[in-house]
């Protein structure tokens, strides 16, 4: 596939500042963080709030681009976290933009002060409650990465700031010997770390990142795991049908269902995020982890602070 696109006039600057995320990445120490989903209403004190709930708790707040709905804009979102004194990872997904678009919000996220971009191609809407809704997909996620990293060329400002960007893996897509190549690609374009898929299958998350480590991948992008608390046992066993590749156990939903009360099966869906985070920390190269509970961004903040 080409990547040698003409969409700007190339500069060499070299910037001089970089985010605390990728300071971060760069340090070597472990790396936490959680994401959002923007409300499904122009409701900025919301978004505001939430960011408060996780300030000083996260290293970045990754914010989704329409992942699983219609809500507010995702670069909207990102910069009124911002405005709070967090540090946002902005999602651009390239299902629902062209190229155009993508680079626009691209430099229009820069202006605005944000330097952390999660580069991804989004769930099909046909999965979708907006399942009508014509897709784009103009480029891919690589493709957006080698876009955003060329925009760092963009600008003649001296006090251009660098970014940070980011990819996703998914360890449970086959055939991992086709996947890895991939993942590698988007790390030699300009993939300083990975957020994998939630993890719930350890035995083949294990498989994937010993495939990783064989490659060295760890060596050249902060590799994050992907957390997801499952407080609900019937939105859990919803979310199991939905999307398959998490591999969902039936342990984890007769777990979550055994449980009598709402409360005690909002403990259980925390016990278990904190029981995979323990035996994900022993597996040599991981870097950190993010935590994500859309229905409940408490039990998100209660594990995040078990890790502080």
């Amino acid at each position: 596939m080409e990547y040698s696109i003409d969409l700007l006039q190339k500069v060499a600057i070299m910037p001089q500042e970089k985010s605390d995320l990728l300071k971060r990445i760069e340090s070597g120490k472990r790396i936490l963080m959680a994401e959002i989903a923007p409300p499904k209403s122009p409701d900025g004190a919301q978004v505001k709030s939430l960011a408060r709930k996780f300030a000083g708790k996260v290293h970045a707040l990754g914010v989704s681009d329409n992942r699983d709905d219609i809500r507010m804009s995702a670069l909207a979102a990102a910069s009124l976290i911002l405005n709070e004194g967090v540090e946002p990872l902005l999602h651009m997904t390239t299902r629902d933009r062209n190229r155009t678009a993508l680079f626009a919000d691209c430099l229009g996220a820069q202006a605005m002060g944000i330097h952390n971009i999660l580069c991804t191609s989004g769930t099909h809407q046909t999965l979708l409650p907006f399942y009508t809704a014509k897709n784009v997909y103009d480029i891919d996620a690589t493709l957006l990465l080698k876009i955003c990293k060329d925009s760092e060329k963009a600008s003649a400002d001296s006090d251009f700031q660098a970014l940070c960007l980011g990819a996703v893996a998914s360890p449970y897509a086959d055939p991992i010997e086709l996947q890895l190549p991939r993942l590698a690609q988007k790390i030699f374009v300009g993939a300083r770390f990975i957020i994998t898929h939630p993890i719930f299958d350890l035995d083949r998350f294990g498989i994937w990142w010993k495939e990783v480590n064989n490659r060295g991948l760890q060596e050249k992008a902060a590799f994050i795991a992907g957390i997801r608390v499952l407080t609900n046992a019937a939105s859990a066993k919803a979310f199991s049908e939905k999307r398959p590749l998490p591999m969902v156990s039936a342990t984890i939903i007769q777990r979550l269902s055994s449980k009598s009360s709402p409360s005690d099966c909002r403990k259980e869906g925390i016990a278990i995020a904190l029981e995979t985070i323990e035996r994900l920390s022993t597996m040599e190269g991981l870097r950190g982890f993010e935590i994500v509970c859309d229905e409940d961004h408490g039990a998100a903040v209660e594990v995040l602070e078990q890790l502080q």
